[in-house]
């Protein structure tokens, strides 16, 4: 669960560049137990982000702005990440 833990951890403060007035990050790895996906210990993530930073862009641009900040991260150690991103 160490491993989970310090993942989140990492997307938190990767995720502060955006200056969020929201940030929720669930661990979703276990829905996922025996996807391919999943081993080697891959984790799975929802991250709901709230940030004044996606005014005026397209939800393909928030998404492409926060992957920009988890790329390096991809597939290994997060095997999939779910998006939800606002604005105040």
């Amino acid at each position: 669960m160490t491993q989970i833990t310090d993942v989140a951890a990492t997307i938190r403060e990767r995720l502060q560049v955006l200056a969020p007035v929201a940030l929720e990050i669930q661990d979703d790895s276990h829905l996922h137990a025996g996807h391919a996906g999943a081993h080697g210990g891959a984790s799975h993530f929802t991250v709901r982000i709230t940030s004044a930073k996606f005014e005026g862009l397209t939800p393909v641009a928030r998404h492409r702005l926060v992957y920009d900040h988890l790329n390096d991260l991809m597939p290994y150690p997060i095997h999939a990440l779910a998006l939800e991103t606002r604005t105040p």
